[in-house]
């Protein structure tokens, strides 16, 4: 049984299975559509368990005197329960981490060195790699969501520090600010394609298969853009990235 799915038992009750009974297909709907945007391995009941426990905390905390109505409070909640059960189950293979250290200290010294965006196949000359490698580790990199900014976002929405700061103060403060600075800037010098990439994919909440229709190009090279995108972002960003794999 997973942690969820005691935490769910543990709290059911006649309340709770009204509130699941009128909005269950509401968790399901989150769990599916954050699932297309997952690696097959993430199990989407497990996510919807965990959108359960979301749901029933939401129906306890939700006050309408804040002017929100309560499926978008849930909503939320629902997807910031999913997205705890998803870091919890730490998914993603070390190699992946590894190799994804190692693409973005080639991309960032490139980068450094000729003052552009870093090309495919000079990331396989600095690695020692065939360009199909390069490819087929930018995919997993996109899969495995090394560094999404979901990882980065609390059940507001809003992004969090990825040093772990949690308690307000003005040195928190000021720097939440200019790392969503620093972040906004790596992403406005994206590439066009990836910069494209990633505001269909974060803002306008497409999978991968639906960019692909969108760009006409097959889902395999979506991943490849969506995980040079992310690659590059770690890349410009590495003085913030705190890697807890940093020892592989």
């Amino acid at each position: 049984m997973s942690q969820a799915e005691a935490e769910y038992r543990a709290v059911r009750g006649r309340d709770a299975n009204e509130v699941v009974a009128q909005h269950s297909t509401l968790v399901t709907r989150i769990a599916h559509h954050l699932a297309a945007r997952l690696p097959a391995s993430v199990d989407v009941g497990d996510l919807i368990q965990a959108g359960m426990i979301g749901l029933i905390e939401a129906s306890r905390n939700y006050d309408s005197g804040q002017g929100a109505a309560f499926e978008t409070f849930a909503s939320i909640r629902i997807r910031g329960a999913m997205l705890d059960e998803i870091r919890r189950s730490d998914w993603v293979p070390r190699s992946v981490h590894r190799k994804t250290r190692e693409l973005a200290a080639a991309t960032r010294a490139i980068e450094q060195k000729t003052g552009r965006a870093a090309r495919e196949v000079e990331v396989a000359q600095a690695l020692k790699v065939s360009v199909e490698d390069v490819s087929r580790m930018l995919e997993d990199a996109s899969r495995g969501q090394v560094l999404s900014v979901d990882t980065y976002a609390d059940d507001s929405g809003e992004l969090r520090l990825p040093t772990g700061h949690t308690s307000p103060s003005p040195a928190a403060d000021f720097e939440r600010e200019a790392f969503v600075g620093e972040l906004a800037t790596a992403i406005s010098g994206l590439p066009q394609r990836e910069a494209l990439v990633m505001s269909l994919y974060y803002e306008q909440e497409l999978n991968l298969r639906e960019i692909g229709a969108v760009l006409g190009v097959t889902e395999s090279r979506v991943c490849q853009l969506h995980g040079q995108a992310l690659v590059r972002l770690r890349a410009r960003l590495s003085d913030w990235i705190r890697d807890p794999l940093e020892t592989d």
